[in-house]
């Protein structure tokens, strides 16, 4: 799952849609997911530095930048749609439903299921392109890392 990401955004993200980086879009998104339920736990923000250090291949410096554009930009979001646009755009199907397994393992770190971040999910699935059918399966594959973690 992570060397997808990784490959992706191994190229310079301006490249690919120059109005937003690519890292800050998929970013946001892990954000607003944790902000689904009104509660910013530090557990889902230490989750999101594991999966922008991991699939992103992001020094601390540069996860902490990241992080606080993606923080900032989800504050003053009124949809979802502008981040979804470039992730849709950057990504294929595979690292859009990698993406997807790392949103259920932002919203399942503080160990509570919120009916808030699932309608969060629910949403943005389709605006990812991508099947229930997947997003239950991304679900279930999270699931079973965060009890092995």
């Amino acid at each position: 799952m992570f060397d997808t990401l990784k490959r992706l955004f191994g190229s310079d993200p301006a490249e690919a849609h120059p109005e937003i980086d690519p890292h800050v879009a998929a970013t946001t998104l892990l954000v607003e997911a944790a902000l689904a339920d009104g509660i910013y736990a530090d557990c889902e923000q230490d989750q999101i530095r594991t999966i922008l250090s991991g699939a992103f291949n992001m020094d601390e410096a540069r996860c902490e930048k990241v992080l606080a554009q993606a923080e900032e930009m989800a504050e003053t979001a009124i949809d979802h749609h502008r981040f979804t646009k470039v992730v849709k755009t950057c990504l294929d199907n595979q690292t859009r439903i990698a993406l997807l397994e790392q949103l259920w393992m932002v919203v399942l770190a503080d160990g509570e299921r919120s009916p808030f971040e699932d309608a969060f999910i629910r949403r943005i699935a389709p605006l990812l392109a991508v099947d229930d059918r997947e997003r239950a399966f991304a679900r279930s594959r999270a699931e079973a890392r965060m009890r092995t973690s």
